[in-house]
Formats: structure tokens, C-alpha cells, sequence
């Protein structure tokens, strides 16, 4: 038995071979070392056998490869990837046979799984086979939901909000939304035109670029305007892993939850429900004018956003209530990847901004900011990220200096005594 971790779009996984093939692929955990334990519990001692690290061989490669194009909202197919499965039961083979066949886009209930595997009646007895899945994505299990639609239950690391965003992935890619959305690393200009042209433009941020590296923003994906607006509202002054827990709660309140909620059905839920999902009021009653607006026409779908300008999108959007200009310079940039926001009210731009200009002179301000910007047009959502960057940069070194300072401290009084 062998293992390897590999890099996704979800984050990073793991996977565990032998030579009857694929015994066991694991989702993101908290950090790598939460992954490796994870998967090791499964196939190392006490699991299938002892595994060991290994380079994956052509075959693993290929499922890797597979599994990442089916994450970027890429066409795979991934049903003759080669399963070991001697380890498990024979009822639960056909059910995972059954879920292997379901395309991405579509889904099942627990009772139709039931029926494909010859055992109407049995989708209790699926449930618990999805439970015990070793085979993530490959067997997609996210795809098979409750009775009437409901989302049902996801034992892997995130849970509700992970199978979530692999429906959503799939569902944005086969809506033809991928269109709009291009994620994962595609983007609707060339990064390596851009990168040469603020080189040119100004050779301080060139330096900047070249101390940091390759570009690596990637473009998140999401079914609608209405939904990605909804995420934002929710995810405001939340630490991310609390945010994500409340949005996937809100959208399991609706069968179908990877397309939910739409806006007919916020405005059919009642405050006490939208509450219980974990909305505080404020929010509740954002996301009511967001769902209010978009019944009545005022939000940009899909299809008409992107022939719109960007200060044209701005002036939409923060009608909405909770919706400022922060917060749709963020969609401009990461869900539709417009190549030329700024956004001068970001505080991780500011602090990036006074470390690689200011040199320590004070924090910049918006005119110091835009006057410089207008040499990085049209690619300032480009220069933003390099300025997020020296953020990350310059908070690295105020820690290494903060734990350097006890340390000079004690040389100082060891001194006084000798």
C-alpha cells in the first residue's frame, strides 16, 4: 500500500494505491499533517496495511489528474478509474457501482441509489454506505441527497459546506456558468502580459512581483450573482470557518441546496428558520433587501454582468442593503475576475501598499494610492494581489521582530548583571 498527498482546488487531498488499484482517496482536513493522519487511520497500521509514501505511477497520476479537472468544472469522467475493492462488503460495492454512474450536475436519493443496487426499500442502509465511502470523488457521494432533496449528511472534513461546494462547482460548470466564471486559474486576461506590463510601468512593484512570484489568484465559482452576494453578506465580520458553517446551514434549509437559495425562497422563510440557520438580524435583513431586489430584477444575472462596466456594477450592487463597494470590488476581482479594481479601502492593500513604497513613512493614503494605481491600469486587480502579498510579507517580519524583542531584552539585563 502506498500514499501520496497532491494539490486540488479544495485543498489538499490524499490518496492511498496498491496493485489493484485505487484503495482509498481523502479530502482536505484541517492542515496536511490532519490529512496524512486521517489517511494513514485508514491504511496504515490498524487500517488495510502499512502504506508508505510513494510517487503516484500513471495510473494514480491519471485519477489525480481526473479529480482536478472535475474540481476546475472541467469535463471527467472518472468512472473507469480502478477501484480496490476487496475490503469492501458486497451490498455497499453495488451501491458505490450505482453512485459512480450518477454524471456531474445530476444527483439521486438515497431510495433510487437503493433501487440501482438491486435493494429497494434498503436507503437507510445506502446512508450508512456513504458514511463508510473510501473512495471520495471517485465515488461522488455528494451527489446522492435525502428524500424530497434535502441535502442530507457529509462525513468528510467541513461537512455540509464542503459537499456544498463541490455540487456547487459541478452544478456552476454544467449550468454554463463556467462561462462567466472561469476558476481555478483561468482567467479572462493573460497573466503573463500583465506581469510584463507593470514590470514596464513601474519597476518598484517589478520588484515586488519578482520577490513574491508567480500570479496564483484563482477565480471562485458560484451557480449566480444572487448567490455569490448571499455568501458575502454572510461571511462579513465572521471568521471564515464560522462563516461557512452558517452559509451551508442557509442553503440546507432547501432541497437542491447546491442551487439554493434562490430569492423566491428566502422570501418564503420565515424569520424564525433563517434565523435558526444562524443569521444574525442585521444580516437577515440584507440578505431579505438582497432576495427582494434580485425577484424584482434589479441584480445582474450571469448572462447580462459581464457587458456591464465596472463602476456600473458597483452603482448596482450597493443599493443592496450591507452591500458597500468593498464588498463588490471583491466580486469584481475574485468572482468575475476583472482586471483592473483597486480597492483602496482594503486594509491588507493599504499595509501592502506602505511596505513596499512607503518604506515605514506613515500609512498611504487613497490619493497616494490612485495617483500611483493609474501607472498599473488596466491591471490593478493584478497589482492588488502583489499588494496582499506585502501585506502577508510585512506581518511575517512584525512577528519575527516581536519574538525577537524578549529575547534582546534578556541580552540587555544579563549585560546590567555581568
Amino acid at each position: 500500500m502506498n500514499y501520496a498527498l497532491f494539490d486540488t482546488p479544495l485543498g489538499r487531498c490524499g490518496i492511498a494505491w496498491n496493485a489493484h488499484g485505487i484503495a482509498g482517496v481523502q479530502l482536505p482536513e484541517a492542515s496536511d499533517t490532519a490529512t496524512r493522519a486521517k489517511l494513514l487511520d485508514k491504511f496504515g497500521e490498524g487500517g488495510r496495511g502499512e502504506a508508505e509514501p510513494a510517487s503516484p505511477p500513471q495510473e494514480v497520476q491519471h485519477a489525480i489528474d481526473g479529480i482536478n479537472e472535475l474540481l476546475r468544472g472541467q469535463a471527467s469522467d472518472l468512472s473507469s478509474v480502478p477501484l480496490d475493492m476487496s475490503g469492501v462488503p458486497p451490498f455497499h460495492r453495488r451501491v458505490y457501482e450505482a453512485v459512480r454512474a450518477i454524471p456531474p450536475g445530476a444527483s439521486l436519493s438515497y431510495g433510487e441509489v437503493a433501487a440501482k443496487a438491486e435493494a429497494p426499500g434498503a436507503a437507510r442502509a445506502v446512508g450508512q454506505a456513504m458514511r463508510r465511502n473510501p473512495f471520495s470523488i471517485l465515488v461522488p457521494c455528494h451527489r446522492v441527497f435525502a428524500a424530497g432533496g434535502k441535502l442530507g449528511g457529509y462525513s468528510a472534513h467541513g461537512g455540509l459546506a464542503t459537499k456544498l461546494r463541490l455540487l456547487s462547482m459541478e452544478a456552476a460548470a454544467a449550468e454554463g456558468a463556467a462561462a462567466l466564471f472561469e476558476g481555478d486559474g483561468v482567467l479572462p486576461f493573460d497573466p503573463a502580459f500583465a506581469l510584463d506590463y507593470l514590470r514596464d510601468a513601474d519597476p518598484a512593484l517589478g520588484r515586488l512581483i519578482d520577490t513574491v512570484g508567480p500570479f496564483r489568484m484563482q477565480i471562485r465559482r458560484a451557480p449566480s450573482i444572487f448567490i455569490a452576494l448571499a455568501e458575502a453578506i454572510v461571511y462579513q465580520q465572521l471568521h471564515a470557518k464560522a462563516a461557512a458553517s452558517i452559509f451551508a446551514r442557509l442553503r440546507a434549509l432547501y432541497p437542491k441546496a447546491h442551487q439554493a437559495p434562490t430569492a423566491a425562497q428566502i422570501i418564503k422563510t420565515s424569520d424564525a428558520k433563517l434565523r435558526g440557520a444562524g443569521l444574525s438580524q442585521s444580516k437577515l435583513l440584507s440578505i431579505r433587501d438582497l432576495a427582494r431586489r434580485d425577484a424584482a430584477g434589479e441584480i445582474p444575472h450571469l448572462a447580462d454582468i459581464n457587458r456591464l462596466e465596472d463602476e456600473a456594477i458597483i452603482e448596482k450592487l450597493t443599493q443592496v442593503r450591507g452591500i458597500g463597494r468593498w464588498t463588490v470590488e471583491m466580486l469584481l476581482i475574485f468572482r468575475l475576475g476583472r482586471s483592473d479594481v483597486l480597492p483602496l479601502d482594503d486594509f491588507g492593500v493599504r499595509k501592502g501598499f506602505g511596505f513596499a513604497f512607503k518604506k515605514n513613512r506613515g500609512a498611504p493614503t487613497k490619493d497616494e494610492m490612485e495617483k500611483r494605481g493609474r501607472r498599473w491600469q488596466p491591471y490593478r486587480s493584478v497589482a492588488s494581489w502583489y499588494l496582499w502579498r506585502a501585506a502577508d510579507i510585512a506581518t511575517q517580519r512584525e512577528r519575527v521582530q516581536k519574538a525577537q524583542k524578549p529575547s534582546a531584552a534578556s541580552d540587555q539585563k544579563s549585560q546590567r548583571r555581568a
